[in-house]
């Protein structure tokens, strides 16, 4: 017997927006400590558990994945936290973490547009998976400087998990300050992935549904 979640319940895009942005924000002013990098790990968590919590399908496959996922990382977080474990591992997990909320996401948020159209939740929607996708990199450079064999940035050093976002989110931009730039071949060419992709999402899937919010308000 499959339980149904209330059609209300679904779509809970607002608060993985609210979310994403404190994440980029927490990471950027605290300090690169177990204990910072723990709490991290737990927002992360927070917003894939969000998504799979409040999503449209079997609510005992959704309540067991959201049981598995937070177990895992409640546990890595405190090892994280008593250095048992090198942060380049809570890290690693950070990536598949926020890569399975990008992939919930982006299914939902276009199984929404079919269903309702554009609305400020599918907006809430694509510009989370913005910042989510900045922190995809922010972790990506984090794991790179780890197993790299040589320092990640040219100025001779593999960088703080604070200016890893910070450098994830000015390449996306393609602000380009020149104060971090990747030495090699592996941090390059997700540079260029990042500032590929974050100036086409954010002149098409953006600006086209901010475009049709208008058109459908002023209708």
């Amino acid at each position: 017997m499959r339980i149904r979640p209330h059609p209300e319940a679904a779509y809970r895009y607002g608060v993985v927006l609210v979310l994403a942005l404190i994440s980029v924000v927490f990471f950027i002013v605290t300090p690169d400590r177990p204990l910072s990098r723990a709490i991290g790990l737990l927002l992360t968590t927070s917003m894939l558990l969000v998504i799979v919590m409040t999503a449209r399908g079997d609510a005992v496959l959704r309540g067991s994945t959201a049981a598995t996922a937070g177990v895992v990382a409640l546990a890595v977080a405190i090892a994280v936290v008593f250095d048992a474990v090198s942060p380049w591992i809570g890290s690693a997990l950070g990536v598949v973490l926020i890569g399975g909320t990008l992939s919930e996401l982006v299914i939902g948020l276009a199984r929404m547009l079919r269903t309702q159209g554009v609305t400020i939740r599918a907006v809430s929607g694509a510009l989370a998976v913005y910042l989510l996708f900045g922190l995809l990199i922010s972790e990506l450079v984090t794991v790179g400087g780890h197993i790299g064999g040589n320092a990640f940035f040219a100025q001779g050093t593999d960088g703080s998990q604070s200016q890893h976002v910070y450098f994830a989110f000015t390449t996306m931009t393609t602000t380009g300050y020149g104060d971090l730039t990747p030495a090699t071949s592996f941090g390059r060419a997700l540079a260029v992935i990042a500032m590929l992709v974050g100036q086409i999402y954010l002149v098409t899937v953006i600006a086209m549904l901010v475009g049709n919010l208008r058109r459908r308000r002023v209708d």
